[in-house]
């Protein structure tokens, strides 16, 4: 009887999980764009391209924060960001505290783009695939307008096919 009765706890354990589990695949179904208040990132899946900003923008950001953008483009195509030239995030040497981090994938360990502080708006930013990962960091010190920054798609790398053979076999 103790081995029935643990199998019974198992089972409705599992249950638990596994409504646990799909009330959050229901909460990452939502892709309205609206964000619980304190929250910000989204992960972003337009086919048109879009906007994004960094909390408050134009107005000063708030301090303690970290947002992770995820764009995601349709397949066979690449992403192009542009920052707004209003754009102004605490600078510090390195940009060790806030900062934008701009990553070549979805991940937080996609190969790194680069990671933009200052007064100046970074430059025009091309994924090689189909994702950019970005993370917006604010620590509880300075605050600045932050940033906004556009995002479209296009197609991904031509390549040169006679590039892949060696000139003999064209002879």
């Amino acid at each position: 009887m103790v081995h029935g009765r643990s199998f019974l706890h198992v089972v409705a354990g599992l249950f638990m999980v596994g409504l646990s589990v799909a009330t959050k695949k229901e909460a990452v179904k939502n892709n309205s764009g609206v964000q619980p208040a304190g929250q910000c990132g989204t992960w972003v899946k337009k086919t048109e391209g879009g906007l994004f900003t960094s909390p408050n923008y134009p107005n000063k950001y708030p301090p303690e924060r970290e947002c992770i953008y995820v764009i995601e483009a349709p397949p066979r195509q690449c992403i192009d960001l542009f920052f707004d030239e209003k754009y102004s995030i605490e600078p510090s040497w390195e940009c060790k505290f806030d900062h934008i981090e701009v990553r070549d994938g979805p991940f937080g360990f996609s190969p790194i783009i680069g990671r933009y502080c200052g007064q100046q708006s970074p430059q025009y930013i091309r994924s090689s695939g189909r994702y950019l990962w970005i993370k917006f960091v604010a620590d509880g010190e300075l605050e600045a307008i932050g940033f906004s920054a556009n995002y479209n798609f296009t197609t991904g790398k031509v390549y040169n096919v006679y590039a892949f053979f060696s000139s003999t076999e064209f002879q």
